[in-house]
């Protein structure tokens, strides 16, 4: 059973992003970049699958510009067997993403793929869902826990109202939640091996995708500053303020 798990490149989450001059967009130059975290636990939980023999092969997927290659190194030292980039200097928006991941699905046929629920760049949340109506597969979003046994996948996801169990046929796609999994550290070892592993190059074209952006961005801009805070002696202090100043009962 093979599983397709797609990494983004983001800015790494420890970094504090900082708007460009003109206001054109995020400034990631000299910034480091890493995995989007919720593609690792994607990643992760795809391991876990394999380690448990429910899985034989695990493909990481990532579209965008060359420096892609290092985050599928990263995913192969965690774990996967081969990697896919399909390399873009165009902007790709979730629409595009999912038609790139149609088209590999076409090709590989996986039998599930998992990815993160949403990127902490764009937090769109959508390709996950895009590509599912695209493939006509069924789909669990927001998974805290998986479980795959006997030709179907049994997924616990997160709802507003507390928690949901669905039981999905294969083929299927999963995006994950944080409380699903805690990533695995890479070793040293598994970096050196992940050099040996194999990464396949193509276009978007050659997958015969369209990623000619329908979206443009006009403004980026940082959010106000936070005034800071005050003390109030007491409760009926705080209710008076919170009714005169703040407007908000």
């Amino acid at each position: 059973m093979k599983v397709l798990v797609p990494v983004k490149r983001v800015v790494d989450y420890n970094v504090k992003v900082r708007v460009k001059s003109d206001g054109t967009g995020v400034d990631i130059a000299n910034v480091k970049m890493s995995m989007n975290p919720f593609d690792e636990i994607a990643l992760e939980e795809a391991m876990r699958l394999k380690e448990a023999g429910k899985v034989t092969e695990v493909v990481a997927v990532s579209c965008g510009v060359t420096q892609c290659q290092e985050t599928l190194r990263t995913g192969m030292a965690i774990g996967a067997d081969r990697g896919i980039l399909v390399e873009t200097a165009v902007e790709l928006e979730p629409l595009a993403v999912a038609k790139l991941l149609k088209a590999l699905a076409d090709k590989e046929q996986p039998q599930l793929i998992i990815l993160g629920k949403q990127a902490i760049d764009d937090d769109s949340n959508q390709t996950g869902q895009m590509l599912a109506a695209l493939l006509g597969w069924p789909q669990a979003t927001f998974a805290s826990k998986v479980v795959l046994e006997d030709g179907k996948v049994t997924v616990t996801r997160e709802v507003d109202g507390g928690l949901e169990i669905l039981a999905l046929t294969l083929p299927a796609i999963i995006t994950t939640d944080l409380r699903l999994n805690e990533p695995r550290y890479v070793t040293l070892p598994n970096i050196m091996k992940a050099k040996k592993k194999p990464l396949d190059v193509t276009k978007p074209e050659d997958l015969g995708v369209d990623v000619t952006p329908r979206l443009k961005t006009l403004k980026v801009v940082e959010p106000a500053k936070r005034s800071a805070g005050i003390k109030v002696p007491d409760v009926a202090t705080l209710v008076a303020k919170l009714r005169t100043e703040a407007k908000v009962i």
